[in-house]
């Protein structure tokens, strides 16, 4: 069974997101939008309904913010911790705390540019079908932004500052290597810090430093030459391995989280898969850092 958790969507969980939407709305026409939970949306009531009549060009991902591309406009979201996205059939039941509802009808064909791994998915809905994209978010932590087009409204983080995706082909061991040495701090600190990288957040800097062998509260000073380079390639393959296993476990059940595989993180008290050592964890405020003693150093 999948699993729900209170924990801020990061780059799997988004990838799956985006490469799904795009496949199943691009093309589309919006027909609707409203926003019933209109204290996350930045922008005014005139310009979601200029979203109206626009076709749906793309849905992206940059770091931890998804876009909608429109022939004219854009829409960008930054979910923060509680925001989640839906993908429905129109007349179902709407989620409670839903921020955000676009609707679109039916296009001539599907994308050519969607993701192999959803093509011919049963999750898809039919060309002539009408779909609907929700977002919700109960704490209404994160934020809607409308952009006109020709309007030069502000996305704060969604900026010329946001390091490269770490999933970007661009950033090379060679990058790497060249970025980290501007980066001071604590190994996890390091991770999270979305001008080095961007789309990592907790769960998965506890999860790629586990995968190094790596102690999250390490100084970056403090590697060796070999060890930033380990650190590239559990960062790469880690996430790359939790995108598969999302892409099998996540639709068409968008809005929830999947995280019961992963190795450490949340994972206090039991046995390191790779040794079998107690695993530690410490909270602080919502979230938890958790690693292995015996073989994160």
């Amino acid at each position: 069974m999948a699993t729900i958790a209170r924990t801020v969507p990061e780059l799997p969980d988004l990838a799956v997101v985006v490469d799904a939407f795009h496949a199943a709305l691009a093309g589309r026409p919006v027909t609707s939008a409203a926003a019933p939970g209109p204290l996350a949306v930045r922008g005014t009531p005139a310009e979601l309904h200029a979203l109206v009549g626009q076709v749906l060009v793309s849905v992206t991902r940059r770091g931890k913010f998804v876009e909608l591309a429109l022939e004219r406009d854009r829409v960008v979201i930054n979910a923060m911790l509680t925001g989640r996205f839906q993908l429905a059939a129109p007349g179902t039941k709407l989620p409670a705390k839903t921020a955000l509802g676009l609707g679109f009808g039916p296009r001539s064909g599907s994308p050519r540019d969607a993701a192999r791994w959803t093509r011919g998915a049963s999750w898809l809905p039919a060309d002539d079908d009408r779909a609907e994209l929700r977002y919700r978010d109960p704490t209404q932590m994160g934020k809607v932004y409308l952009v006109p087009a020709g309007l030069e409204r502000p996305v704060p983080g969604y900026d010329a500052s946001l390091g490269p995706d770490t999933d970007d082909t661009a950033l090379t061991l060679e990058v790497w290597r060249e970025r980290i040495r501007r980066h001071p701090g604590e190994l996890k600190s390091l991770l999270r810090n979305q001008a080095f990288i961007a789309g990592i957040g907790n769960a998965y800097s506890d999860e790629i430093l586990h995968a190094a062998r790596l102690n999250p509260f390490r100084k970056r000073s403090s590697l060796a030459a070999e060890e930033v380079d380990e650190l590239y390639r559990a960062t790469r393959r880690t996430l790359s391995d939790a995108v598969a296993v999302l892409r099998r476990r996540v639709p068409p059940a968008f809005e929830t989280e999947v995280r019961d595989f992963l190795s450490v993180h949340r994972k206090g008290g039991q046995p390191c898969p790779r040794c079998g050592t107690r695993i530690s964890e410490v909270a602080s405020r919502s979230e938890a850092t958790s690693w292995c003693r015996g073989c994160q150093r």
